[in-house]
């Protein structure tokens, strides 16, 4: 799979976790797939929100390393260099 098929099923995850982002009010943005890394902008109720660690770490990293060969972990886009 080369990186523009990779990104686009990154996308195609994204989409289906989304709906359960959008119940509580918040979202989540594709930043940039690089090294092994999702980048992501956590949107919404969720940007600055206590559990942003938790949804990210046990919900949509869990979700798109399952999901997408090659996700060695997920990112906030604040931490790409």
């Amino acid at each position: 799979m080369n990186n523009e098929e990779t990104i686009e099923l990154i996308k195609a995850t994204l989409d289906k976790v989304r709906p359960f982002i959008n119940r509580d009010g918040g979202d989540v943005e594709f930043v940039d797939f690089k090294d092994g890394f999702v980048y992501i902008n956590m949107l919404g109720a969720c940007d600055g929100c206590s559990l942003v660690n938790s949804t990210i770490s046990e919900g949509i990293e869990i979700i798109l390393m399952d999901e997408v060969p090659g996700v060695i972990g997920v990112k906030l886009a604040s931490e790409l260099k």
